[in-house]
């Protein structure tokens, strides 16, 4: 009886040390933002159609749970450009990428977790290349932003076919050898000054329009005017400044009388 016992205590013993031995490799556990793929040993390899979320997840110990990160991640990279005039720029980008979650039991089983230097910074890398290549040294700073735009499209497509996303491709920054760098930013300076001065031109020739418009309604008024101004007109329009001036509340001495062109004469007025 006791040596039965003895095995029985020694067979559970056994059996809580597997146990224990395999708890890491039976309870795994899934952190946020991240999703994992199981691979079964015994019954058919990849599990494409399943994805586990996040928690505490269970296995056999004889399986493998392959984690991932499904987060925005960023790479940045610096890339050699050979610009038209035969001399080496550098073109530092930043790729913003993640993984499709729904597909990445097929990501997975294709290329597995190195998929960002197997996939995404290779695709991304050549075109960028084909599209900043040939380029002058000032096309590498003026056109290279909108022509990455333009690659983008053509890189998401290719990746979707690898169950990858890209959320933007963006350059950090054009480095240029220091002969070329200087001779840039004097070509940009010189632009800046053609285009103020075209933009000084053009100021000057609306303001210049403006005032031959208003020069011509001064003159068309004033034909108008001088076609009714009579002495007779002008004779009652001094009176009635007259009277207006006598009934302020301002000081003056008024003599009735004929003065010039027959009007009252005004002294001390304000």
């Amino acid at each position: 009886m006791r040596r039965l016992a003895a095995k029985g205590f020694l067979g559970l013993l056994l059996v809580v040390t597997l146990v224990v031995y395999f708890i890491p490799e039976i309870f795994i556990t899934v952190g946020p933002g991240e999703a994992a793929v199981h691979w079964r040993r015994f019954f058919g390899g990849t599990v494409t159609d399943v994805v586990r979320g996040e928690g505490l997840q269970v296995i056999f110990p004889w399986d493998e749970l392959y984690i991932y990160d499904t987060r925005v991640q960023q790479v940045e990279r610096s890339l050699p450009i050979l610009t038209s005039e035969g001399l080496m720029a550098t073109a530092v980008i930043s790729i913003r990428f993640q993984p499709d979650r729904n597909l990445l039991g097929k990501l997975h089983q294709r290329v597995g977790p190195d998929y960002a230097a197997k996939v995404v910074i290779p695709e991304v890398e050549g075109a960028v290349r084909k599209a900043l290549g040939g380029l002058d040294s000032a096309g590498l700073y003026t056109r290279s932003g909108d022509l990455i735009q333009d690659s983008v499209a053509e890189v998401s497509e290719a990746l979707a076919q690898n169950y990858l996303q890209i959320d933007d491709v963006v350059i950090q920054r054009i480095i240029l050898p220091e002969v070329l760098q200087d001779a840039v930013i004097e070509k940009a300076r010189q632009q800046q000054v053609a285009d103020s001065y075209v933009y000084r031109l053009k100021a000057a020739e609306s303001e210049a329009a403006r005032l031959k418009i208003e020069a011509d309604s001064y003159a068309a008024y004033n034909e108008v005017i001088s076609k009714t101004l009579t002495p007779e007109l002008l004779t009652w329009e001094g009176v009635r400044a007259t009277k207006d001036i006598a009934t302020s509340e301002n000081s003056k001495v008024i003599i009735m009388g004929n003065g010039k062109d027959g009007l009252p004469v005004i002294l001390n007025s304000d």
